[in-house]
């Protein structure tokens, strides 16, 4: 059974810093695209692509992110990482991760992120 567990949200002042993990289970991880997605709260928010590392390594972003996220990946421990730094107020939200090879998608739950002064 396929399995995301995301971890490392909480409450941090503008500026601040987090450290995202989703650790995977039940699947060939290396085999698999991962993203981070985030959903800002109220109604009527979209999930938005945060951040996706590929196989090969190589890495997108949202404009919105760009030079303040850092999405990395550890084959070894199937897990894949999203450090935020310079954290501002829009970015709080529920962040997902997802895997995805061909047609195949698997969420996680979510892990909330605050950033309020």
């Amino acid at each position: 059974q396929v399995q995301l567990v995301e971890s490392g949200g909480g409450a941090v002042h503008p500026g601040g810093s987090l450290r995202l993990s989703c650790a995977t289970s039940g699947v060939d991880f290396s085999r698999y695209d991962m993203m981070w997605y985030r959903q800002a709260p109220g109604p009527g928010e979209q999930r938005e692509l945060v951040a996706t590392i590929f196989t090969s390594g190589s890495t997108t972003y949202a404009d919105s992110v760009k030079g303040r996220f850092t999405i990395s990946r550890d084959d070894a421990k199937a897990t894949v990482y999203l450090q935020m730094n310079s954290l501002k107020t829009e970015d709080t939200a529920t962040y997902y991760c997802k895997a995805e090879v061909g047609f195949l998608r698997t969420w996680g739950k979510g892990t909330l992120v605050t950033v309020a002064s």
